[in-house]
């Protein structure tokens, strides 16, 4: 696998080295968690960051390289702060303008409370498959679903998790999604196949979340109505407070109609604050200056009514920075793990051990999931297994879109479910789970994010059963050859040395 990722100048360290600034972080990790009970995972992530440097300066690194291993992995996902910092100002502007009060009030008097929770993962399923970004669906969308949740007295962890489910699905089939891009890139497989192939999990795992969220939301309102009173009292204070109408929810669609049209996310979501900033003062009669304000800082509000003041009291550039600084520390401590070679080093020993295409399969999608939970960054996580593990399951003989499947599930998915990955981070703050705060049962909406976990188990079976796993085509063989990828001669699968086969022996192999 000598080739298998950009030469450094460090040696490659042994397994248990690659693993002391793992361990350590988590162990540091664990204290400000569990024994402080403080749920602000920067500090350890940065001391983590600084262990890894100085192990990376004993394999013989210089800290300029190491530093420019950081830097390399939160350039690579400046574009995701970039959406962050537009989110924060299109939730502050949409508050304001009215947009999102309107859709609370719409989505309190039309929905059913018992289909409540299934409606949610498919609203946000499809407006996310439209626009591209997971992150942009949980912070416009989202935010109102949680709020029409609330107005139905639904635990908020089951609207979130109802929100993940269906956000986070729709950005891994979106075309438009840059996750969804970067999983065939890097196991050199087109987005189109990549997203076919991932039918196969998608469909039955949504089907199933679907059912379960009809099921619980029936069990949680019963055969009972939902408070009236409360949904009243709700929808009186929006009225008193805002003006709604179905036109406020024109920034929306034309956020969703540039999607459509292929625009990049921050210049939609950017037209969609300039369309909110234009409702807000002409429909609800606010200065240019406070405008700014609720871009910056957030909108702010006393309604008297706890449930409105709670959810409309947010927004802003300023409020992501709490979620922005978080990822770039994050970001920092998984780039030193790759240029110091630790997880490339574990990679290797995993890639050693297993055993069969069904084996492959399942460390493709825990080294996904491990990454995401060391190094906090969904893009790595997608990154660095496909660099790892194609050139494994082309000397097995299988295609990789196996592989793209396996790290956009392990990858995607699951960044949401880890609180202080980028997803994570960014669900929690947005979508005002008050974890920070103490708010520790609002994590029960990773269990119940049911679609992102079914996904992944799916896919594992399905390689275990022989099911959805296509081998490589001869086409796929030819352009191996041609383009004179990696391919790992396996020795009987108990070597890993990887050499560049000629189109013949790839055509043979």
């Amino acid at each position: 696998m000598k080739e298998a990722i950009k030469s450094t100048d460090c040696k490659l360290p042994s397994l248990s080295l690659a693993l002391t600034p793992i361990v350590l972080t988590l162990l540091v990790l664990g204290v400000q968690l569990f024994y402080f009970g403080d749920f602000t995972p920067h500090i350890p992530l940065a001391i983590g960051l600084a262990i890894t440097s100085l192990l990376g300066i004993t394999l013989g690194l210089k800290w300029r390289q190491i530093e420019e291993g950081i830097f390399h992995v939160i350039h690579v996902s400046l574009p995701s702060v970039s959406v962050l910092i537009c989110v924060g100002m299109t939730i502050g502007v949409w508050i304001a303008s009215g947009t999102v009060p309107t859709l609370i009030y719409y989505g309190l008097t039309v929905l059913s409370p018992q289909l409540f929770l299934a409606a949610a993962m498919i609203l946000c399923s499809v407006v996310s498959l439209a626009l591209g970004t997971s992150w942009g669906t949980v912070g416009t969308v989202g935010l109102a679903l949680m709020g029409i949740g609330s107005g139905f007295d639904i635990p908020m962890y089951w609207t979130a998790g109802a929100v993940v489910s269906g956000a986070f699905f729709g950005d891994k089939i979106s075309p438009l999604s840059d996750t969804t891009n970067l999983a065939p890139a890097v196991t050199g497989t087109d987005v189109f196949s990549h997203i076919k192939n991932m039918m196969p999990t998608t469909i039955p795992a949504m089907l199933i979340a679907f059912i379960i969220y009809l099921f619980a939301g029936f069990s949680l309102i019963g055969s009972e109505s939902a408070s009236f009173e409360k949904i009243n009292a709700i929808t009186t204070s929006l009225q008193e407070n805002f003006v709604i109408s179905p036109w406020l929810l024109l920034p929306a669609l034309l956020v969703i109609v540039l999607a459509v049209k292929r625009m990049p996310p921050i210049p939609s979501l950017f037209a969609g604050v300039l369309a909110g900033a234009v409702a807000t003062m002409l429909v609800q009669d606010v200065g240019l200056h406070d405008i700014f304000t609720y871009g910056n800082s957030g909108y702010v509000i006393a309604t008297g009514v706890g449930e409105i003041d709670s959810l409309l009291n947010r927004g802003g550039i300023q409020s992501m920075m709490w979620t922005i600084s978080l990822v770039l520390i994050a970001l920092g401590f998984g780039g030193a793990l790759e240029k110091t070679r630790c997880l490339e080093a574990i990679i290797k020993v995993i890639i050693g051990k297993v055993r069969g295409f069904a084996g492959v399969q399942t460390a493709a999608v825990g080294t996904s999931v491990a990454t995401n939970l060391v190094a906090g960054d969904p893009y790595l996580s997608i990154a660095l297994p496909g660099r790892m593990y194609a050139p494994v399951y082309r000397g097995m003989g299988y295609s990789p879109l196996n592989l793209s499947r396996a790290i956009e599930e392990g990858g995607t998915l699951i960044s949401p479910l880890i609180p202080w990955n980028a997803g994570g981070a960014f669900v929690i703050a947005v979508l005002g789970l008050g974890i920070a705060e103490g708010n520790i049962e609002n994590l029960l909406y990773i269990p119940l994010a049911f679609a992102c976990w079914l996904s992944p188990i799916l896919g594992i079976a399905y390689a275990y059963f022989g099911l959805f796993s296509p081998r490589a085509s001869e086409a796929e063989r030819r352009e191996w050859a041609e383009k004179g990828e990696l391919i790992a001669d396996l020795g009987g699968n108990n070597g890993m040395a990887a050499e560049r086969l000629t189109p013949n022996e790839a055509l043979k192999s």
